[in-house]
């Protein structure tokens, strides 16, 4: 019976410290894969690069975060960095404003129908409902069903 012969060759590197066997890494795994930021280095610019994209006001994020204007403005003066908490809701607002501008083809229009309180099957919606988790994943199913067809 004739071997098989894979066009890729396995070439095995003895580590003389221990023994072991190890196969060389593939290449795909060289590739650098961006990451976001660290929750804990999340400081204001990346903050305001993602507000700047977006349609709400200073009040609307301090809202939205859990925090006064006043500390935003502090963080805008000190460069601060923020707690990794409000981080990851900035992070979840970011992406729930991505999926918002794919469903209406604008944030902006996006914004204008949060603003309207929209009503789903778990009763209406509104840009209050950003300021907590559930309320980030019930605005994401509901963009995922108006990109799916389904309304109500």
């Amino acid at each position: 019976m004739k071997k098989s012969t894979s066009p890729i060759k396995k070439k095995a590197v003895k580590n003389a410290g221990n023994g072991q066997l190890n196969d060389p890494a593939l290449p795909y795994f060289k590739k650098s894969i961006p990451s976001a930021p660290l929750l804990k280095d999340f400081s204001y610019t990346e903050f305001k690069k993602i507000a700047d994209k977006s349609p709400f006001t200073q009040a609307e994020w301090a809202a939205m975060l859990h925090l006064s204007e006043r500390t935003l403005q502090r963080y805008a003066k000190n460069e601060g960095s923020f707690a990794p908490m409000n981080a990851e809701r900035v992070l979840q607002i970011a992406k729930v404003l991505e999926q918002g501008k794919i469903t209406f083809g604008k944030v902006e229009s996006f914004y204008s129908w949060l603003k309207a309180e929209p009503y789903m099957l778990e009763g209406n919606l509104s840009i209050n409902d950003l300021s907590t988790y559930d309320g980030i994943q019930k605005i994401l199913i509901q963009l995922g069903r108006i990109q799916h067809g389904i309304l109500a």
